[in-house]
C-alpha cells in the first residue's frame, strides 16, 4: 500500500496499533469502535443476525447532532444502526466466496459521493480482504492485489478530502482502521495476537509534522476511537465508554483546548465509574480549612 505507506511515514497522520478485545468477530469489534465499550461473547451469537443498537454511540450523537452519515458497506451497521444514514447500501457478508463484487458494490458510489457536499460522515466497510482471508489464508497471492485496491480507495478519499478543504474553514479527519486481524489460517474470533492486532490510522491536515519527524505506531485500545471520535466531532463520549482519547491527535492544539478535551474524558470515565462500581466514593478528602471570618479556603 504504497500511497498508505507514504502517508504514514511522512504525511500529515498518526499510526497505531489497537488492540481489539476477543471476540474478534465483526459485530461485537463494531460495536466497541462505536461505543467504546466491551461487547461480551454473547455478541458472538448475534453477528450474524445483529438486532438494533440500543447503547449510546458515536453514530446515535452525531445523528441527534443532526450530522448527516452515509454508509456503504457491511450490513451489519444498517442493522446496528437502523434510521440513523440518510443514504445507505448494504452488502451481505455470508458469501465468503465472493470478494470482488462486495467491494465494487462499496467503492462504485465513490466518485458520486465525493462530489457532493449534503454529507458529514461517510463510513465505508469493505470485505473483500476478510472474504480471501477465509479462502486461503493472509498469505494468498490474492492479498497483495487487494490491498493495492484498498491503497487506491484511499488515495482517491484522501486527495477529493484535499481538494475540498479549499472552500472549507474546518480540516476533514480520515480514519482507516480494521475490526479485527486473522489467525495465520484465514480465521478470527479468538485471542491470538493476529487477530487482535488492527492496524488505526488518522489522517488529517490538522495535525502539524516537521520533515524528518519519524513516527512509530504505539499501541492502543480499539476502544480508545470512539472516545477520540466524539472529541474531534464536537460530540459527547459515549456514555459506556472506556476508552482514552488518542492524545497524539490533540498534542497541536493550545494547552487549553487539549486540557479541556482531557476533562471531558475525564468527567466521562469518572460518571461510569460512579455507576458501575458500588464502592465508588470520590475520594476521603480532608475537611477544607477555614479562615477567620468562617468562608472556606480555595485550593
Amino acid at each position: 500500500m504504497p500511497y498508505t505507506t507514504y502517508l504514514v511515514e511522512k504525511g500529515a497522520s498518526h499510526s497505531f496499533v489497537a488492540e481489539a478485545k476477543p471476540p474478534t468477530v465483526t459485530m461485537p469489534r463494531i460495536k466497541a469502535l462505536m461505543t467504546g465499550s466491551l461487547p461480551g461473547f454473547v455478541d458472538v451469537i448475534r453477528n450474524l443476525n445483529s438486532p438494533a443498537l440500543l447503547e449510546d454511540s458515536v453514530i446515535r450523537q452525531a445523528k441527534a447532532a443532526g450530522k448527516r452519515i452515509i454508509f456503504y458497506g457491511d450490513e451489519t451497521w444498517v442493522k446496528l444502526f437502523p434510521k440513523h444514514f440518510v443514504e445507505y447500501d448494504g452488502t451481505t457478508s455470508f458469501f465468503v466466496s465472493d470478494y470482488t463484487e462486495v467491494d465494487n458494490n462499496v467503492t462504485r458510489h465513490l466518485d458520486k459521493v465525493l462530489k457532493r457536499g449534503d454529507w458529514d460522515m461517510l463510513i465505508l466497510h469493505y470485505l473483500g480482504l476478510d472474504h480471501i482471508g477465509h479462502i486461503s489464508g493472509p498469505n494468498s497471492p490474492l492479498i497483495g492485489r487487494k490491498l493495492s485496491e484498498m491503497d487506491s480507495v484511499l488515495m482517491k478519499i484522501h486527495t477529493a478530502l484535499l481538494s475540498k478543504e479549499r472552500e472549507m474553514a474546518l480540516p476533514n479527519l480520515l480514519v482507516l482502521c480494521g475490526d479485527h486481524g486473522m489467525s495465520e489460517t484465514g480465521s478470527h474470533g479468538a485471542s491470538s495476537m493476529e487477530e487482535v492486532n488492527t492496524p488505526l490510522i488518522l489522517i488529517s491536515s490538522a495535525f502539524q509534522r516537521k520533515l524528518g519527524d519519524i513516527r512509530h505506531a504505539t499501541r492502543v485500545q480499539q476502544t480508545d476511537v470512539a472516545a477520540t471520535l466524539a472529541i474531534a466531532l464536537g460530540l459527547p463520549i459515549p456514555k459506556d465508554s472506556v476508552g482514552s482519547l488518542l492524545f497524539p491527535v490533540v498534542e497541536g492544539k493550545p494547552m487549553r483546548e487539549q486540557l479541556r478535551f482531557l476533562h471531558l474524558n475525564t468527567v466521562q470515565l469518572s460518571k461510569l465509574l460512579q455507576e458501575n462500581v458500588p464502592s465508588y466514593e470520590k475520594g476521603s478528602h480532608p475537611a477544607p480549612a477555614q479562615h477567620p471570618t468562617g468562608t472556606a479556603q480555595k485550593g
